[in-house]
């Protein structure tokens, strides 16, 4: 059993509610004014065990980080959450992978340091068979374009435990990467784009959400869509002009002078959201809501969101 020192998170995080207690505590079931269902719990065993020990007041919520098309069905047990909390846009509580705002005083942060870089692309991947048939797309494109791929899907390593270096190499060594995801999914945007590219100044190639969804999240100008291309070889005409014009690269680092990370504080926002007097306790279908029709696309030759056809090329070479 983890233990939680009583308000400890809630203070240490300065939330402006830090009267909640975290536990992961069975026997203080019946106590709680919420219960959170992480990742993939098992339906049956906590339907049957809670269900009826529930109070009438007390909120469940489903938190999940994954895709859809990457976690269990809920069946019966779908229509006893009240609340959601995963990093879709229209959860009860937004839970994002990180979360950039822009800044009151531009920053100073420099954008000339990719002059070093020797190397273009880089990928690290680890699950080659994906429903957006991301590897097939990779394949087409290195034939356009040198893609070094780190992972069991390609010639070169760094290890997860050598986490931190893998990513210092990332940023001295590489101008792009392809923060391609494992299915193209509403508002899923990982780890992949914010933290493997973003935060590492690595101009993201993407694959995944809709253009429109990472516009909603990323700042103007900070990545690359492939539905913007016709073909890979169309995207690898374009990474190979950015790479030797150092002047259109470089547009697309300058949102770091105006744009920072900042920690969601998701401890506080769900501590707040249950002070509120009239917090909304209505029971959601909830594997209604996170599958419903057109929330994921599968199948498709490059997985794009343009009824089956491919996106035009928007960028022109200048």
């Amino acid at each position: 059993m983890r233990v939680y020192p009583e308000g400890l998170t809630f203070k240490r995080d300065k939330c402006s509610f830090s009267n909640c207690l975290l536990t992961d505590n069975a026997k203080n079931f019946n106590k709680a004014h919420a219960v959170l269902f992480q990742g993939d719990f098992q339906p049956n065993f906590a339907q049957q065990r809670y269900r009826s020990q529930r109070s009438s007041t007390q909120i469940w919520i489903y938190y999940q980080l994954e895709s859809p098309i990457h976690t269990q069905p809920l069946g019966n047990y779908s229509s006893l959450f009240n609340w959601t909390a995963t990093y879709r846009l229209d959860s009860t509580i937004v839970t994002p992978y990180a979360k950039l705002v822009r800044r009151r005083k531009h920053g100073s942060q420099s954008v000339d340091h990719f002059r070093n870089r020797t190397k273009t692309v880089a990928w690290f991947v680890s699950n080659c068979e994906t429903t957006n048939h991301r590897w097939n797309y990779v394949k087409e494109l290195q034939k356009h374009l040198q893609v070094d791929i780190y992972g069991s899907c390609g010639p070169l390593t760094c290890h997860r435990k050598n986490h931190d270096k893998c990513q210092k190499m990332l940023a001295q060594n590489y101008k792009f990467y392809l923060a391609f995801e494992n299915s193209n999914c509403q508002d899923y945007i990982s780890e992949k784009f914010f933290q493997n590219a973003l935060s590492n100044a690595v101009v993201p190639i993407v694959m995944g959400a809709k253009p429109q969804d990472y516009a909603k999240v990323a700042p103007p100008k900070s990545f690359i869509h492939v539905d913007d291309f016709e073909t890979p070889q169309h995207l690898a005409d374009y990474i190979h002009f950015l790479d030797t014009h150092d002047s259109e690269y470089e547009e697309y680092l300058e949102w770091r002078k105006h744009w920072r990370f900042i920690d969601t504080k998701f401890w506080c926002r769900l501590c707040a959201e249950l002070h509120q007097e009239n917090r909304r306790q209505t029971l959601l279908d909830v594997d209604v809501w996170w599958r419903k029709r057109g929330v994921c696309i599968q199948g498709k030759p490059w997985a794009t969101w343009r009824n089956g056809r491919q996106g035009k090329l928007k960028r022109k070479l200048r």
